[in-house]
């Protein structure tokens, strides 16, 4: 759902392909959508300055990443 309007998942079949090909590709798209974490975070309230505080650790682990790999 995105600014309330649902979207619906469309895998075109070929001709002779593979059912378990096309559910494959069902699933890598449907974890693309994010709709399993988005409902796994909202199942708990977390506050604004935890979720802020993660953010932060997040971005400093990514560039201390990048400084390691530069230098």
């Amino acid at each position: 759902m995105r600014g309330g309007v649902q979207i619906m998942l469309i895998i075109p079949i070929k001709d002779g392909e593979n059912i378990d090909r096309a559910l494959k590709r069902y699933k890598r798209k449907f974890d693309k959508t994010g709709t399993v974490r988005q409902l796994r975070a909202r199942q708990a309230f977390t506050k604004p300055s935890v979720v802020r505080r993660a953010q932060v650790q997040k971005a400093a682990y990514i560039q201390n990443l990048r400084d390691n790999i530069e230098g």
